[in-house]
């Protein structure tokens, strides 16, 4: 668990899920990215802040692995760490059932920032990340 920077617990909701009575796969990217969201805000930053600076942090690529499933009222834990390559914030986003810590979704999400529309690197983020990034 010590690569884990940031996580926050949520209860999966009955309108999440499907006709099967699991969440539908839809659901786990809102998932992360409340949590990222969250993140940010303890990290100092607003996504509606950056906005109107002109800097928008936008997701370029997913890679998504759905484990084990989510059922109506499940208590879960979205766990995050994060790295950065080049113009990519890479977040690491893992959720875990609470009941018995099984491992429910695995999720490599690399956002990049526009300035003004055009890809750029932005010193807020960059700042507001740096605590958390591991060197080397």
């Amino acid at each position: 668990m010590s690569k884990y920077i940031f996580e926050t617990r949520m209860e999966v909701r009955d309108y999440e899920c499907d006709i099967e009575g699991i969440v539908n796969n839809a659901n786990y990217l809102h998932y992360t990215e409340h949590t990222r969201h969250l993140f940010l805000k303890e990290c100092g930053l607003s996504f509606a802040q950056m906005h109107e600076k002109g800097v928008d942090a936008v997701v370029a690529r997913m890679e998504l692995q759905y484990k084990a499933p989510l059922r109506c009222d499940d208590e879960f834990i979205s766990r995050l760490w994060l790295e950065k390559d080049g113009f990519k914030y890479i977040f690491h986003q893992d959720i875990y059932r609470a009941s018995d810590e099984a491992i429910c979704f695995k999720g490599k999400i690399m956002l990049v920032c526009l300035i003004n529309g055009r890809l750029g690197q932005s010193e807020d983020y960059d700042r507001a990340f740096a605590p958390y990034l591991k060197k080397g």
